[in-house]
């Protein structure tokens, strides 16, 4: 009982984690334009090249995560994904301390902080019994 247990939140968590990834990446390619005055305004360089790399990413690893497919190598991809989005799209140490978007954008640094760490322990983990990699 307590291996199937492990095995059901190990697959959820999983499966979290990669919906984590294919949500935002599908709002990306539906939302292009504005995910690109986004990332202009958070002076992001060749943008066209990074988002559509990024979505590729997140769409791709995401969905790899969920059916739980080379999972380690995948969680570790979105970790180095979500490092780098972290420090370039949520930068909130170079906003003034008194504006709402600094405490926005803090919470989004802390967050996607917890999530690189999910991912993290699902890299070193892999995928659990209930997945591709395991077939």
């Amino acid at each position: 009982m307590q291996e199937n247990f492990s095995n059901l939140v190990v697959t959820m968590g999983r499966v979290l984690l990669g919906a984590y990834f294919i949500l935002p990446g599908m709002n990306k390619v539906f939302d292009f334009q504005g995910t690109t005055v986004y990332m202009a305004e958070h002076g992001m360089v060749l943008i066209p090249f990074f988002l559509v790399l990024t979505i590729i990413i997140q769409l791709g690893a995401g969905a790899a995560l969920v059916v739980g497919f080379q999972t380690r190598l995948m969680s570790f991809l979105l970790a180095g994904l979500t490092l780098v989005i972290s420090l370039v799209m949520h930068d909130f140490w170079t906003m003034p301390a008194s504006e709402l978007q600094t405490a926005h954008e803090t919470q989004n640094f802390v967050k996607n902080m917890a999530i690189m760490a999910g991912l993290l322990v699902a890299a070193g983990l892999g995928g659990g019994p209930w997945s591709v990699d395991k077939r």
